[in-house]
């Protein structure tokens, strides 16, 4: 059993986060995590395919996924959606509609959700009362901020080969540091083609051949619900990806 079945619904406490428990994030002392538990107002569960943040709607909630897969995104008029990123647990959701009236994206559910939700006045009072949680939520906006700048890159300038070899590397490397591969190196992979290609801008015909070309090279298997990186080094060159060691990220 891989690190990720432990947490899979939020608990009571912050005390007993099993996010908490993986190298993905950094450490607090007792004194931040009983501030953060304060500040939040409770848990919310999303099925798979619901809705948490609706586009266009008022929402002054910020969220921190604990467990599931879910997807940030804008639509055009006649239905045409992009998905701007994935959040998978320890991700923060609700920070840009904390500067407007309504929610500029939305955020569905891919797989059975749950958050930790914090209210509206959560951000103000953390500036102004708790000045190390204000930078780790800066933190965490910067970053988001740098993945953004990517996926621009991707869809701009890289080529089909290239964004489906980014999107596989960059998710299994996050499900990696989150303790969710199992013994085999698989991870639990709920997107679909549908997703992927949102995401990178293809068509689906598209996204369909390029995964089975990639496939087919021996650089991944996805099958079952699942994915494997079988050539992450070759992948790596194809995606201009190259290693680095993440720090730990903030977790609220």
């Amino acid at each position: 059993m891989n690190a990720a079945a432990a947490h899979t619904v939020c608990p009571r406490h912050c005390d007993e986060c099993g996010l908490r428990r993986t190298a993905a994030f950094s450490p607090v002392n007792p004194e931040t995590l009983s501030s953060i538990e304060r500040l939040r107002s409770g848990t919310h569960m999303v099925p798979a395919g619901g809705t948490l943040i609706r586009e266009r709607q008022p929402n002054a909630r910020l969220y921190t996924v604990y467990a599931g897969w879910a997807f940030r995104y804008k639509t055009l008029s006649d239905g045409r959606r992009q998905i701007l990123n994935f959040l998978l647990p320890g991700d923060l959701a609700g920070l840009q509609q904390q500067f407007g009236e309504t929610s500029l994206h939305g955020v569905d559910a891919i797989s059975d959700c749950h958050f930790c939700v914090f209210e509206e006045d959560t951000l103000w009072n953390l500036y102004k009362d708790h000045s190390r949680l204000g930078y780790d939520v800066t933190w965490l906006a910067a970053r988001e901020e740098s993945l953004v700048d990517e996926n621009l890159l991707t869809a701009g300038r890289r080529t089909a080969p290239e964004r489906v070899a980014v999107l596989l590397l960059q998710l299994h490397r996050r499900l990696e540091r989150l303790g969710m591969l199992d013994a085999d190196g698989s991870v639990a992979f709920p997107l679909t083609q549908q997703h992927i290609a949102d995401a990178l801008g293809l068509s689906l015909v598209h996204t369909n051949k390029t995964l089975r070309r990639l496939a087919q090279l021996g650089l991944h298997d996805l099958s079952g619900g699942r994915l494997r990186i079988l050539n992450a080094r070759v992948l790596a060159r194809i995606a201009e990806v190259y290693d680095t060691v993440p720090r730990p990220a903030p977790l609220l």
